[in-house]
């Protein structure tokens, strides 16, 4: 209890703000320290909104210490000290002239204004109190949020008044604590830092020899003559131990030695185990080369399997056409066994001689037209065909079906891509396609669908700017209802030969070997009905009339 006193003491006496040794409000002086405002009026936070004629007609705040002029307007001390000395001084207010002599302390407004509620200083840190103006200081006296200094010189920590108990009690690192072995007081720095823990003489130690044996316990005090009565049996502790040490250093020798006999033989087979990885990595640097071969190979037999598909494509017969040229045919067959009825039964007179040979001719001239129309049917049909599977604004939408068929056999190396059929970024744009791998292709293989996009030769590549800068967006398309679509896009790599003015009927691939994970693509909703859809779309917004 009278450690408890002691606390309260201190608080009381030693923790009060710089105002607290000050006599109450009603003796003291308007220029105490910490109440009054350095310059200008009052900032406290009134409960009331003052009336103006409280107010400074200079700084517009709550009038501290009141000075009225003589043209009845009301200013801070300190704001009317400011204004008078300037030379030619006017009230702010209505420009009439200031003398010093003519200006009084307003007493009565001094008096009203000090009976003001305000709201305490220490309201930032809790404190609800509202109190007058002239009792601010008495409050903050013994206001619990009022920020005081530790009462312990040493001690530099600031903290409200509430919390004062618990930090001299158990925070403050300078407050006083007992020795608990000899009750010797002492600051707790001072017991931290200072050797007294060791050299109190009531402390409980061990002897210094406890790792080589001893298990004498007992006071700090009595250790020194412990220590003499049993130094010869000291010493034979550390002979034994120094003995055992010896021991097992000798072990460690020996097997040390055993060890190092086998080196020899280590190193040796350390250099064959060397060697054969030298092999290895040869061994496995030619299946690589192989296998690079392999790939490229692979994918010249893709790209001519690409032409000859184009090539099929082109040779498709638009039905209706090639069914009115049959029928043509047929009827220019007609002509020719009327014209062979007629050369074998002909009598030989100049007449039927005539009508005969404008017959063949008729039918030379109908052969002629039939080749021209022929190869113009031809010609119809490729355009109708690129007609009718491409698109002509950058966007391409590829339907891959029997997505389970063709991947067994990408998955077996017998058709390791596909490509899209071309897409156009105008009709006279450039030419695109789009390449997959249904079991992915180098980093990706086993594990992932591969996407690639493939600039073509086109009719009208002189007319366009090179390289190929367009942005390109990759996307597998989402057939579920939540449509989360899979999406990679990339701009162009200027200096990539991918997109440069292709040479040959296309350039390089390029896109993403990790594009969808085969996981995340067979156990989602982008298959249905054992079809997938890929979405190529490439940014026409700053493409150039050609």
């Amino acid at each position: 209890m009278s450690a408890g006193r002691n606390v309260e003491q201190q608080i009381a006496l030693q923790q009060r703000p710089p105002s607290l040794a000050m006599p109450s409000m009603a003796q003291r002086p308007r220029s105490e320290p910490g109440f009054l405002p350095l310059h200008g009026g009052f900032r406290d936070r009134f409960v009331m909104t003052p009336e103006p004629k409280y107010c400074c007609e200079a700084c517009r705040l709550v009038l501290c210490i009141p000075r009225q002029t003589e043209c009845g307007h009301r200013f801070c001390e300190s704001c009317i000290t400011d204004l008078l000395s300037k030379p030619n001084p006017v009230c702010p207010a209505d420009l009439e002239p200031l003398f010093e002599d003519k200006i009084f302390r307003d007493v009565c407004c001094n008096r009203e204004i000090m009976a003001l509620k305000v709201y305490c200083r220490s309201e930032k840190n809790g404190c609800k109190e509202q109190i007058s103006l002239q009792r601010v200081m008495d409050h903050l006296e013994v206001c619990p949020y009022y920020e005081v200094p530790c009462p312990l010189g040493k001690c530099k920590e600031k903290m409200l008044r509430k919390d004062m108990p618990e930090h001299l009690s158990r925070k403050c690192k300078h407050r006083e604590i007992t020795c608990e072995f000899c009750n010797h007081k002492m600051a707790l720095t001072e017991l931290q830092l200072s050797s007294h823990q060791h050299d109190c003489p009531k402390a409980q130690v061990t002897c210094s020899f406890i790792r080589y044996g001893c298990t004498y316990k007992g006071l700090n005090q009595e250790m020194r003559e412990h220590e003499s009565s049993f130094a010869s049996e000291h010493l034979r502790m550390m002979t034994v131990r120094n003995t055992t040490l010896e021991a097992k250093v000798e072990d460690i020798k020996s097997e040390l030695m055993e060890r190092y006999k086998v080196l020899p033989s280590l190193s040796s087979r350390l250099a064959e185990v060397e060697t054969q990885y030298e092999e290895m990595r040869e061994k496995n640097r030619q299946l690589e080369q192989k296998l690079v071969s392999m790939q490229m190979l692979m994918s010249a037999h893709s790209e001519k399997l690409l032409e000859v598909e184009m090539e099929l494509r082109e040779l498709r017969p638009l039905r209706a056409m090639r069914d009115e040229v049959e029928a043509l045919r047929g009827s220019v067959e007609s002509m020719r066994s009327v014209v062979s009825s007629l050369d074998s039964g002909r009598v030989g007179s100049s007449s039927g001689s005539h009508t005969l040979g404008s017959l063949e001719q008729q039918l030379s001239r109908h052969d002629d037209m039939m080749s021209v129309h022929d190869i113009r049917l031809a010609e119809m049909d490729l355009k109708l065909q690129v007609l009718e599977t491409a698109s002509f604004n950058g966007t391409l939408i590829w339907k891959i079906r029997d997505y389970k068929r063709r991947k067994q056999e990408a998955v077996a190396s017998k058709t390791l891509s596909l490509y899209s059929q071309p897409f156009y970024t105008g009709y006279f744009g450039y030419k695109m396609c789009a390449r997959v791998y249904l079991n992915g292709d180098g980093m990706g293989k086993g594990t992932h669908l591969s996407l690639f996009f493939v600039v073509m030769r086109g009719e009208y590549d002189a007319l366009l700017p090179w390289p190929f800068k367009q942005k390109v967006t990759l996307m597998l398309m989402d057939q579920g209802p939540a449509r989360k679509h899979l999406g990679d896009a990339f701009k162009p790599d200027p200096s990539s030969s991918s997109f440069r003015r292709p040479t040959g009927e296309m350039n390089i691939a390029s896109g993403c070997p990790l594009f969808v994970a085969q996981t995340v693509l067979e156990n989602g909703t982008y298959i249905k009905d054992d079809t997938i859809f890929i979405k190529v779309t490439v940014d026409t917004s700053d493409l150039p009339d050609p």
